[in-house]
């Protein structure tokens, strides 16, 4: 019962739709736009590069702030704190990718997971960065690199022995990037994604 508390209360902050906010200040429906989706990468293809930093910022900050007030507040018990992060990050990313607000829509929950991924394994999530920015800066593909980040998550966890709860997360963070990126992997595979800096 109190996980499942947690689960909605990050649901519920995770449900926040930050690239929508962003976007319908400037008058733009980014819903219905470019991918359709409220993630960085769309704002940023949509709207330009300072809106997708500010909407990857916040939805970080969406991750990070609520897994580091928890970890805080259960501080005496480690044990205890892991967990209660881990449900919440859980409910955070099911909210920013599915949100309630949104009739369940969302965005595809990397920069949400990285922030609170960044309290609960930063050696981990510090490792699936430098994979990330390395085979963006090969590609030039933002969805590719996302999905090999993913994949880093659960070898990463195990690799630096975090406890078995933090490493499903992983496995469950991994899970709920790929199908988020399904479109992407076809695009990808049929030489029609979109590379920034340059045509498909």
């Amino acid at each position: 019962m109190f996980f499942g508390i947690i689960i909605l209360v990050g649901y519920l902050l995770g449900s926040i739709p930050f690239g929508m906010i962003v976007a319908r200040a400037k008058g733009i429906d980014i819903l219905h736009s470019g991918s359709g989706t409220i993630g960085a990468t769309n704002v940023k293809r949509v709207m330009g590069t300072s809106s997708g930093y500010v909407v990857f910022f916040l939805d970080c900050l969406k991750g990070l702030l609520p897994v580091l007030l928890a970890k805080t507040y259960f501080g005496l018990h480690p044990h205890l704190a892991n967990n209660v992060g881990t449900a919440l990050l859980v409910g955070l990313i099911l909210g920013h990718n599915y949100s309630i607000f949104l009739k369940f829509h969302g965005g595809k929950g990397v920069a949400t997971s990285i922030g609170g991924l960044i309290v609960l394994m930063p050696s981990a999530v510090f490792l699936g960065l430098i994979l990330w920015y390395s085979v963006f800066t090969v590609t030039r593909f933002v969805s590719l690199a996302s999905l090999c980040f993913a994949l880093s998550l659960p070898l990463n966890a195990y690799l630096f022995a975090y406890q078995k709860e933090i490493i499903a997360l992983a496995f469950f963070l991994m899970a709920i990037i790929f199908l988020g990126h399904v479109s992407n992997l076809r695009r990808l595979w049929k030489g029609e994604e979109f590379r920034f800096g340059g045509k498909k």
